[in-house]
């Protein structure tokens, strides 16, 4: 059974920047897309960006191109997301992902972890 598990989330400032970790288990790392979405008070989960497996090929919403980057490790089993000159309106609850194929939508995800805070103060 695949077991995601987010960290490094946090408080930071405006124009700050954090790195999130996600560590896969349970299955072949290699074999899955993995992807960030991020869910605001209020809000509905909305999809961040998506890697294909074994890396290559990536998707990001409009709102974070240029400021996120993801990455992944394929020998720790671990996808990074490094974010970069955020903004108040990044601040939400941020879900790892993981599917057999790139996908946008939330609903075809199989796999989530538990979710890591990051909060951007003005």
């Amino acid at each position: 059974q695949v077991q995601l598990v987010e960290s490094g989330g946090g408080l930071v400032q405006t124009g700050g920047s954090l790195r999130l970790s996600c560590q896969f288990s349970g299955s072949t790392f290699g074999d899955y897309a993995m992807a960030w979405f991020r869910q605001a008070p209020g809000k509905e989960r909305e999809f961040v960006v998506v890697v294909r497996p074994f890396g290559g090929d990536t998707y990001y919403t409009d709102s974070v191109k240029g400021r996120f980057t993801i990455s992944r490790d394929n020998a720790k089993n671990t996808v990074y997301l490094q974010m970069n000159s955020l903004e108040p309106e990044d601040t939400a609850v941020y879900y790892c992902a993981a599917a057999p194929r790139v996908r946008l939508s939330q609903y075809e995800y199989n796999y989530w972890g538990q979710g890591t805070q990051v909060t951007v103060s003005s």
